[in-house]
């Protein structure tokens, strides 16, 4: 199974990038092997649309969870067209987001935490 974790860096000592549509980075973490791979996010510089482009590359690149801050109603929606599980509210680091997870420490998330546009600066 592929976990996705907003990222603020391109490492597993990052630290949590509470926007999902425009994090830096996803941290991939497959756990079946237990490693990680990182993406930078295409879509943080999107003039719009950035949470749909999101969702969309996690879908093509299998990710089952998604661990993130928030999520807006657009990526909600694909996310949850894609059938791919939502976790927000997360904080700390990635690895430690992972952690977490795998100890049941999460629950998923049945609506958007967040406005439409709320990601952009």
């Amino acid at each position: 199974m592929k976990i996705a974790v907003s990222s603020l860096g391109p490492d597993k000592e990052s630290q949590i990038d509470q926007r999902f549509g425009r994090c830096k980075y996803f941290a991939l973490y497959d756990t079946e092997n237990k490693e990680f791979t990182y993406i930078d996010n295409e879509a943080q510089s999107a003039a719009g649309g950035a949470g749909i482009q999101s969702a969309q590359t996690l879908s093509n690149s299998g990710v089952q969870i998604v661990l993130t801050g928030n999520v807006g109603p657009n990526a909600h929606q694909t996310l949850t067209a894609a059938n791919i599980t939502i976790i927000t509210g997360v904080i700390g680091k990635v690895i430690e987001a992972i952690e977490k997870y795998e100890r049941g420490e999460y629950s998923s998330t049945e609506k958007p935490t967040v406005p439409p546009h709320s990601g952009m600066q």
